[in-house]
């Protein structure tokens, strides 16, 4: 596969990504890589990275606790200590290794460490293949609202590497498909239909659909890098999506849901939003619910929570001066950016996944 150029670095994919690590550690002279890593990637995914990179470089792992809780300022701080202790310099170079929570804060504590040192990023789970892998933003969650500290900042390159779905359980998986699904609904009618055959269940065509997946969304981010217009519509299904998720992750006694298992919610009820305000077709809307019902399952969320899930929407970052946006529908890749919906709408749509 050829490398994708994006934002002043570029993705490399399968073999050619460590032959491009391995030659950019050779040029910069770099003798020590950090690298960054929660107990998963360290047991199942760091074994194979060091087979693969120069047997003379010295790798000094900092390791942090899987999850999306743990994405916050308190990591944050113990990861910068402990560069410090290890005698990390403004030369060094701090490789994530990790789904999107250890490359989005890992991206975020390399670009703020004494102002700035150089890092890379090598997704493992399919989510933060077709999503983390492009874009550039880094950061952290505050208490329980995603991913509202950060900055955007390039790494020096991203490495796909797909052997390492392999040590993916299934719900895993199946939480970066949802991605997939958004990519499709908003861009590209043929990737919604290879995702819908369950196509990506066949590794040889998953390789290709995340190469896909990538272009989408590198063409968008090229186009609108700081997110002031068309990038916006990538977060179709995460403005009620990340509410919902935020709910759950603050309370323990309801079962934790993943991104994209959230997100997947979220596009169901922005898709019946879209329905009633710019006539996407019903037929499309009830073959989206079916396909996420049967992937998914379907979460039971208790009509108490509305109003809890409601008031977490109003802290998205795409919100404008207060109202709450949305990203809806007209047809499949026909969308509107900065939407708006009535609480009635939304509960409506909430309603409309649950029956």
């Amino acid at each position: 596969m050829k490398p994708i150029k994006s934002t002043d670095y570029s993705i490399y994919f399968n073999a050619d990504a460590y032959q491009n690590l391995n030659s950019y550690i050779f040029n910069n002279k770099i003798d020590t890589i950090f690298v960054l890593a929660d107990e998963n990637t360290n047991t199942y995914c760091l074994p194979i990275f060091k087979t693969k990179i120069s047997k003379d470089i010295s790798v000094k792992t900092i390791l942090i606790k899987s999850g999306e809780i743990n994405k916050n300022i308190t990591t944050c701080v113990n990861v910068w200590k402990k560069l410090t202790e290890l005698e990390a310099d403004r030369k060094s170079l701090v490789i994530n290794i990790g789904g999107g929570m250890v490359t989005d804060l890992g991206g975020f504590v390399a670009s703020t460490f004494k102002r700035g040192i150089k890092f890379i990023n090598i997704p493992t789970t399919l989510l933060s293949m077709v999503d983390a892998s492009v874009g550039s933003k880094t950061g952290v969650d505050l208490d329980n609202l995603k991913n509202l500290v950060g900055l955007f900042s390039n790494p020096e390159m991203v490495l796909i590497d797909t052997s390492y779905l392999k040590t993916l359980p299934e719900r895993e998986l199946k939480s970066g498909v949802a991605e997939i699904i958004k990519y499709g609904v908003t861009f590209d009618a043929e990737l919604l239909d290879k995702i819908e055959h369950d196509k990506w269940k066949n590794s040889e065509d998953l390789d290709a659909i995340i190469y896909q997946s990538i272009q989408i969304k590198n063409k968008v981010v090229l186009e609108d890098y700081k997110e002031t217009g068309l990038r916006k519509v990538l977060n179709y299904g995460h403005t009620v999506g990340h509410a919902i998720e935020s709910y759950y992750l603050d309370h323990p006694d309801l079962k934790r849901l993943l991104h994209g298992e959230a997100i997947a919610i979220g596009m169901v009820v922005e898709g019946y939003i879209s329905n009633q305000q710019y006539g996407f077709p019903q037929n499309k809307l009830e073959t989206l619910k079916q396909y996420i019902l049967k992937t998914y399952g379907k979460v039971t969320i208790d009509k108490k929570h509305y109003a809890s899930i409601l008031e977490l929407m109003k802290h998205d970052k795409k919100n404008i001066k207060g109202t709450v946006r949305y990203i809806l529908l007209k047809d499949i890749a026909d969308f509107i950016i900065d939407g708006e919906a009535s609480l009635a709408s939304v509960i409506e749509g909430l309603e409309y996944y649950s029956k």
